[in-house]
C-alpha cells in the first residue's frame, strides 16, 4: 500500500511540475499574441514574433510528452488516470483524474491546434481570447492535480504513523514478554539454588548423628 501511494505521490506530482510549465508557456505566449495584433506592426517584427510563439507552442508539447513518471503521463490526451492503495487489502482507492493538456486535444488546451500561430494580425485577435480561456482552464486543471497530490501525501503521512505505533506497539509486547521470560528464568535459578543449598544443610546435619555410631 504504501509503495502504491509514493508512486502516485511522485506520478502527481511529476504532473503538476509539467502544469505549471505549461501555464507559464500560455503566459508567454499571450504576450506574444497581444503584441501580434498591433496593427501598425512591420512584417518583419510580426514574423519574428510568430516564430517565438510557435516555439513557445512547440515546448507545451514537449513539456507534456515527458511528464512521464513510471510509465504513466496524466497530461497526454487520454492519459493515466492515478488510483493509488488506500488501505491493505484494496479495497479503499484515493483517485486522482488525469487532466488532458494537450494542444487541440479534448482538455484545456482544446481552443489551440498543434499548428496554431499568430502570423496575421487577425490570428493574433483571436489567439488572444483562444490563450486566455487555456490559461483559466490550466489552472483549473493544476488546482484538481494539487488537491489530489495532497490528499495521497496527507494518507501516506497517516500510513506512515500508523505503521511507526504498529511497529512500536509490537516491539512493546516484545519487550514485555522477554521481561516476563526473564523474571520466570530468575525464579527457577533461585529455587534451584536455595534447593541444593537445603539439601547441603541436610548432609550436614547428619555427621554428628553419625559419630554416634563410630
Amino acid at each position: 500500500m504504501k509503495d502504491s501511494l509514493q508512486r502516485g505521490s511522485s506520478t502527481v506530482d511529476v504532473a503538476v511540475a509539467a502544469g505549471e510549465t505549461v501555464s507559464d508557456l500560455l503566459l508567454q505566449m499571450k504576450q506574444k499574441a497581444l503584441a501580434a495584433s498591433d496593427t501598425t506592426l512591420d512584417t518583419n517584427s510580426r514574423i519574428a514574433l510568430n516564430d517565438d510563439f510557435k516555439s513557445l507552442r512547440d515546448q507545451i508539447t514537449k513539456a507534456v510528452n515527458n511528464a512521464d513518471f513510471n510509465g504513466a503521463n496524466m497530461l497526454k490526451n487520454a492519459g493515466t488516470t492515478i488510483m493509488a492503495l488506500a488501505n491493505a487489502d484494496g479495497t479503499q482507492l484515493i483517485t486522482v483524474a488525469a487532466q488532458d493538456l494537450s494542444l487541440g486535444g479534448s482538455g484545456a488546451l482544446s481552443g489551440i491546434a498543434a499548428a496554431a500561430s499568430i502570423g496575421t494580425q487577425t490570428l493574433a485577435n483571436s489567439m488572444i481570447a483562444l490563450v486566455n480561456t487555456a490559461i483559466t482552464q490550466v489552472s483549473s486543471a493544476l488546482s484538481q492535480l494539487g488537491t489530489g497530490s495532497k490528499s495521497i501525501q496527507s494518507h501516506l503521512n497517516f500510513v506512515g504513523k500508523l505503521q511507526d505505533t504498529l511497529d512500536a506497539g509490537v516491539g512493546n509486547l516484545v519487550d514485555a514478554d522477554l521481561a516476563k521470560e526473564s523474571a520466570r528464568l530468575q525464579a527457577l535459578q533461585t529455587k534451584q539454588q536455595l534447593g541444593i543449598q537445603a539439601l547441603s544443610i541436610a548432609n550436614q546435619s547428619t555427621s554428628p548423628l553419625m559419630s554416634l555410631f563410630r
